[in-house]
């Protein structure tokens, strides 16, 4: 069949389409492997930074030293909020979703600080980077005391500041690194649905906070992200490794979902999942912890009994967070903060040789049909 002297392929969800050509990441399920900008995601989190990985995603290459000390440094004085956006959130009802407590602070920030045709190429993605974790953090404490507070952390990174927010005191320096890595390791992963949305819109030439607002829309449904908290309420409902065991047999014999499992790329492993794994037993052991982890392996190793399926991203970074001392409904948020930096450089590579996304359906509804006037009907 076709349309248009085009034919149509009926693929649920687009999956295994060619949508367009990119030089940011390359997810392959053949090896299990995931490049940003040719770089293995191994070499990425064990010898860089987030703020090297930002540079490198944005501006297609690994900063020098004077490169990476200036940026932190530019980041650092991003961090504050203009005042009407402190109002503005202050205004945000405390039991909204914190993915919309995001997507209105990224909204009214481009009223305020618009792109303009004079915006400086790097601008609004390093403002938001540096500023989405004061935003959220802001909205927090207020809806707690119903006292504004300071945003002024002097931690010199990303993910020191956004734990110290959290915190409210200087955190370890192995809860510090550990959320680095978790936001290298989120910071980009391809066509996935919010990246695509944010390339869709940008495509329409829409402004740059605009795209932003969709992909933090389209990462706010729980089959994209937030797999890390619903996995974080399975594991925190059982008492011991056995229970656990238990309920999962109970929960596949009644084909119930399992979130924290499986890949719509991968079909081995996530490369990512070990790297994030071994944070959270690292930091399990320094809390002391007997109980969380275990279970959390035992899941683990019972998915993979039961159906072969591993765990992705996701089931160990809830682990992680948790001892990193993370409120479970901020774990999603977290995931925005790094995935600002994948979000635009695909915006910005979208708009260097810009197509309208314009894909066709395949329609299934009715053929034409006689015309009859109401007083037929």
């Amino acid at each position: 069949m076709s349309t248009n002297a085009q034919e149509k392929k009926k693929v649920g969800g687009l999956a295994g389409i060619v949508a367009g050509d990119s030089a940011i990441c390359l997810c392959s399920a053949e090896d299990a492997s995931l490049l940003y900008r040719g770089y293995s995601i191994q070499d990425l989190a064990d010898k860089t930074t987030f703020e090297e990985v930002a540079w490198l995603l944005l501006r297609g290459s690994l900063p020098n030293g004077e490169e990476l000390k200036a940026y932190k440094a530019k980041l650092k004085k991003m961090r504050t909020l203009p005042e009407s956006l402190k109002e503005v959130l202050q205004r945000i009802p405390p039991q909204t979703h914190m993915m919309d407590v995001l997507r209105t602070g990224c909204s009214f920030l481009g009223n305020i600080e618009p792109e303009t045709p004079l915006t400086e190429k790097y601008a609004i993605a390093d403002r938001l980077l540096a500023s989405f974790g004061s935003m959220l953090a802001y909205w927090d404490h207020y809806q707690k005391t119903k006292q504004s507070r300071s945003l002024d952390t002097q931690e010199e990174s990303l993910a020191g500041h956004i734990l110290h927010l959290i915190q409210g005191k200087k955190p370890s320096e192995m809860q510090r690194r550990c959320l680095d890595v978790s936001l290298i390791l989120y910071a980009e992963h391809e066509f996935n649905a919010s990246t695509f949305t944010v390339r869709t819109i940008a495509s329409t030439l829409s402004d740059f906070y605009s795209a932003i607002c969709g992909g933090i829309g389209a990462l706010r449904g729980p089959l994209h992200g937030g797999a890390n908290e619903w996995a974080m309420a399975l594991i925190s409902q059982f008492i011991t490794p056995d229970e656990a065991e238990e309920e999962i047999l109970n929960m596949l014999h009644n084909k119930q979902l399992v979130m924290g499992f499986g890949h719509r790329v991968y079909t081995t492993s996530d490369p990512r999942s070990n790297i994030i794994k071994r944070w959270a037993k690292e930091l399990s052991q320094e809390a002391g912890d007997t109980k969380i982890f275990p279970i959390a392996e035992r899941i683990e190793q019972v998915m993979w009994r039961e159906k072969k399926l591993f765990p992705n991203l996701d089931f160990y970074s809830a682990v992680a967070y948790h001892f990193c001392e993370i409120p479970t409904p901020m774990f999603t948020p977290l995931f925005v903060m790094s995935r600002i930096s994948g979000w635009s450089a695909h915006l910005m590579e979208q708009r260097i040789a810009n197509k309208l996304i314009r894909p066709i359906s395949n329609y299934i509804g009715p053929t034409l049909q006689p015309f009859k006037p109401i007083s037929e009907r």
